[in-house]
């Protein structure tokens, strides 16, 4: 369903010429193209078919949104033995036929996934992306907006660390206005609850989560496919980042067409460094746990 909405959408915003849907479901992909299809007269020109891996050659951005989807109760990293396996046939299905194009990353455990994704390709940390805390923030930026009765899209806040139950919430730096978020401490526990437990709650009702991140993923491919230099909360491969190197993790990054042009190193309190640190250190249990190729 992640695959399919953010194909939607973005053929819904014209955001390129071609759209390939590669699934190891072929009915599935060739149904999603052909349903779009006939909206053509309601939407913009773009070529949408239904493809295989050779359709990589050439493509400026692949999101990678296959896996086995999330279950009610299960956490993300309870997530990442499947996915890891899976993750080794896809990557080496790209890697034979581009060497040049952005990969996407979508997947959950996302921060892993990316890591998997990088290393397996071989491609410059750059050119792989993940999703990271980037619909987080978004989530937190639409609770504090609610509480405060503030257009979401004029609040500055941010998520960072991991996509998933240890990320940070940068309090300190969160304001609208250059105002700071005038909240209580327990107003702000609860707006973090519920931005960390949004997606169990979707998950509970409806099975799953997609439309808010098919939109992430369709803003971190505009700025791509535009070069706008957009600051964009993504997970990438982090070098002393307030002391966390050698993993991926979801920070505030320039994100233009070569892909992360710049890792956006921004002031956090004590406490915010403390528990960003936890949160790369699960990350990091996890991939150490990897037997990668």
């Amino acid at each position: 369903m992640v695959g399919a909405t953010t194909a939607y959408t973005l053929f819904l915003r014209g955001r390129a010429r071609e759209l390939v849907l590669i699934d190891a479901n072929l009915n599935k992909a060739f149904g999603d193209a052909l349903d779009m299809n006939h909206g053509h007269a309601f939407a913009g020109p773009m070529r949408v078919w239904a493809g295989d891996y050779a359709d990589c050659a050439g493509a400026d951005i692949i999101i990678i949104a296959a896996g086995s989807a999330q279950r009610p109760g299960e956490t993300r990293l309870d997530l990442l033995n499947r996915n890891a396996a899976i993750f080794g046939e896809i990557i080496g299905n790209i890697t034979r036929h581009t060497q040049d194009a952005i990969l996407l990353v979508a997947t959950n455990p996302v921060d892993v996934m990316s890591y998997v994704s990088w290393v397996q390709s071989g491609w410059p940390a750059h050119r792989v992306i993940g999703s990271g805390t980037l619909l987080d923030s978004a989530r937190l930026r639409y609770l504090i907006g609610d509480k405060l009765k503030v257009d979401p899209r004029s609040i500055h806040a941010h998520i960072v660390g991991e996509h998933g139950d240890s990320e940070v919430p940068l309090w300190s730096l969160a304001n609208f206005a250059g105002k700071p978020i005038n909240l209580t401490e327990e107003e702000k526990e609860e707006i973090f609850v519920n931005t960390r437990d949004a997606a169990y709650q979707i998950i509970e009702a409806k099975g799953a989560t997609y439309y808010a991140i098919a939109l992430a993923l369709d803003r971190i491919c505009a700025a791509i496919l535009g070069n706008e230099g957009a600051v964009l909360n993504v997970s990438t491969l982090l070098d002393d980042y307030h002391g966390v190197s050698g993993i991926y993790l979801g920070v505030p990054c320039i994100v233009d067409q070569t892909g992360v042009r710049e890792v956006i190193k921004v002031d956090m309190s004590e406490e915010e460094i403390r528990r960003f640190r936890a949160s790369g250190e699960k990350i990091r249990e996890q991939i150490n746990g990897l037997k990668l190729d």
